[in-house]
């Protein structure tokens, strides 16, 4: 297995790690035992919730994790002069044969605190894992998260077409957008590249207001027949015509009404036309009626419209009671033909189009989306066990004060209908807790907030992923990861996952990593003397 993109390679990461490298080999302490989590602080978007993604590519990176003499080469050339030169002779060595990794499964909701990943193994190479694991998990879990919320606030009967690949963070950026927002629940994708890369996620796209402007008149139409699913012959121009003047729409413009008839005659199946380029009422969708008709009469269903701009709520709903009109005018099947819409929707819009009440059926989103409005993970790497011995990092926040040790991580669901109620971290050497069990879960930091859970079910978090070699059985279809995501979306409380001041998901320590936990913060930080 080797990485999505060539990028992905040793020299993928920040100085400092060969920096930290090469003090440790030259300490003679490079191959000291160490532990590391990968977790972050706070869920993006002022959230309640974390979608993670990125698994398999991380599980790419260590399968193919060597170094070639053209990329030491570069190594040597930004390390000091004097380097030694038997710090390169080990880094020809280096591999991650000797690293062991556990991780949550890809797709799973995660929280502020719990560990994404739990790295193990000669410390230098775990150090130098370090930046590429943050860069392959930090935009993808923004992103799959960015598409769980617009999956929620668009509902679920809804279809969303990710459309972001000329807005999005560069080429890189495009189809990782493209793979994980399919993960966090969009329905398809308008990049090919992505679709050619990753099996099960498919392309969709119609046409742009430059089809529509490439037509002056119907003397454009070149070939005005089309042919039945009978075998008969008709004139697609003619039949337009008659229907627009049955609908009264005559001052209609006529090269859009061109380009349509041109567009339904490539794609009697899939007709489906983009309405506002001059007037999305008095001429896109009376045009697109027109033709549709004649695409009906031939025996073709057409599929409906695409609106990019304007008032959408009030667009939609004009344009939904208009099928239904013609539906009843001339005894077809509109009433139901899809709306799809466009124009940088995001999740606000999709919350305020659900208070005003619309007509759509279908989203294309694509700036921000692919953008995650400026937001960050802000996942961190950070060493909780050195040569055998736990180690902690203490602040004046408590967000960032870490949890030492080599842990295990389980989710607990109570309830006849079992929903997820807490996330609790354990030390690797207790005992797990059971379903019926009773469990006290305590916050790491306030010994005031503590509560006992009797879980129906008991769920540990972590599958080993690499130990040497991969596990290949966490390499999952795209199809199966979407579904597990929107399986748990459905399986958490929905004041966790509501948009604004969602209530936060418990996340909880056991009794004996929090008697750990605070007896190593007092042996570590120094007491004040005042004299």
């Amino acid at each position: 297995m080797k990485p999505t993109n060539p990028l992905v390679d040793p020299l993928l990461t920040d100085f400092y790690e060969y920096s930290m490298a090469y003090a440790w080999w030259l300490n003679g302490t490079h191959e000291e035992p160490a532990v590391v989590d990968v977790h972050f602080r706070r869920n993006p978007f002022d959230g309640g919730f974390t979608v993670f993604a990125g698994v398999e590519e991380v599980l790419r990176l260590v399968c193919d994790y060597h170094f070639t003499d053209d990329q030491i080469a570069v190594v040597r050339r930004f390390m000091p002069e004097d380097a030694q030169s038997g710090f390169f002779d080990w880094l020809k060595t280096v591999d991650c044969s000797r690293v062991r990794i556990r991780s949550l499964r890809e797709g799973s909701l995660a929280f502020p605190r719990v560990p994404l990943f739990i790295v193990e193994g000669p410390i230098a190479v775990v150090q130098l894992l370090e930046a590429p694991i943050l860069a392959l998990i930090n935009y993808p879990s923004v992103v799959a998260t960015s598409a769980a919320r617009i999956r929620l606030a668009a509902g679920w009967d809804k279809t969303l077409m990710e459309f972001g690949l000329r807005r999005a963070p560069g080429p890189d950026g495009g189809i990782s957008a493209s793979r994980y927002s399919y993960i966090g629940g969009f329905n398809s994708t308008s990049n090919v590249k992505a679709a050619q890369l990753f099996p099960g996620l498919r392309p969709s796209g119609t046409h742009a207001h430059s089809w529509v402007q490439s037509y002056l008149g119907l003397g454009e139409v070149k070939r005005r027949d089309i042919t039945g699913p009978d075998g008969r012959i008709h004139d697609l121009v003619e039949l337009s015509l008659q229907y627009r003047e049955e609908l009264g729409g005559n001052h209609t413009n006529e090269g859009e009404l061109a380009s349509f008839i041109a567009y339904a005659r490539a794609y009697p199946r899939g007709f489906l036309a983009l309405v506002d380029t001059y007037d999305t009422l008095k001429s896109g969708v009376p045009n697109f009626l027109s033709v549709a008709l004649a695409l009906n009469h031939v025996g073709y269903r057409p599929v409906g419209i695409r609106i990019d701009s304007g008032d959408l709520a009030f667009l939609s709903r004009r344009a939904r009671q208009l099928f239904r009109e013609v539906s009843e005018q001339f005894e077809v099947d509109f009433g139901k033909l899809t709306i799809v819409a466009s124009n940088d929707i995001d999740e606000q819009t999709l919350l305020a189009l659900g208070q005003q009440g619309h007509e759509i059926d279908s989203f294309g989103i694509g700036t921000r989306l692919v953008t995650a409005g400026g937001e960050a993970l802000g996942g961190v790497y950070k060493l909780t066990v050195a040569s055998g011995v736990p180690r902690i990092k203490v602040s004046g926040d408590s967000a960032k004060i870490t949890l030492p040790g080599k842990k295990r991580a389980f989710r607990l669901y109570a309830g006849e209908s079992p929903l997820a109620v807490v996330d609790l971290l354990t030390l690797a050497d207790e005992a797990a807790p059971e379903p019926g069990q009773r469990v006290l879960c305590r916050h790491p930091f306030d010994e005031t907030k503590r509560l006992i859970v009797i879980p129906s079910r008991v769920e540990e978090l972590y599958e080993v992923i690499w130990d040497g070699k991969p596990n290949l059985e966490i390499v999952r279809p795209l199809n199966e990861t979407r579904q597990y995501v929107l399986d748990q979306l459905a399986g958490f409380r929905q004041d966790h996952l509501r948009p604004v001041n969602p209530t936060p998901y418990k996340v909880s320590v056991s009794a004996m990593l929090y008697d750990f936990l605070h007896s190593l913060m007092a042996s570590e930080v120094p007491i004040a003397e005042i004299s």
